[in-house]
């Protein structure tokens, strides 16, 4: 377990209006996620899974390093990270994002990168 996950539950250290585990597997999971206006998942990178985002409420913005960008995900939109990709997000909007998420393959983890 790394630093930044609490070890009681396995979860990372950040606070979310909601997420929903819907699929845990030894190499893949699923979660639904929704940001309130103003909140964020803090800057991290995971070492194996690839994340795969598609916004389903909302606006989803996901900055990124190495390859440096930003971009503002919208209902229908789609993304994909490489493992190795610090990244975060952010609900810019005035209304509740949600997305799905889809992690795999590989083991989960959530490792702190520095803002």
């Amino acid at each position: 377990m790394n630093a930044s996950t609490n070890p009681a539950t396995g979860k990372p250290n950040y606070t979310v209006k909601s997420c929903e585990l819907l699929v845990a597997g030894a190499n893949v999971q699923a979660r639904l996620f929704t940001l309130a206006p103003g909140e964020s998942v803090p800057w991290h990178y995971h070492s194996e899974i690839t994340d795969h985002y598609f916004v389903l409420r909302g606006a989803l913005t996901i900055v990124t390093r190495s390859p440096a960008s930003e971009r503002v995900l919208e209902i229908g939109d789609r993304h994909r990270l490489s493992p190795g990709t610090a990244h975060f997000l952010a609900n810019c909007g005035a209304a509740d994002c949600r997305f799905l998420l889809l992690q795999g393959v590989g083991k989960y983890d959530w490792i702190k990168a520095e803002g």
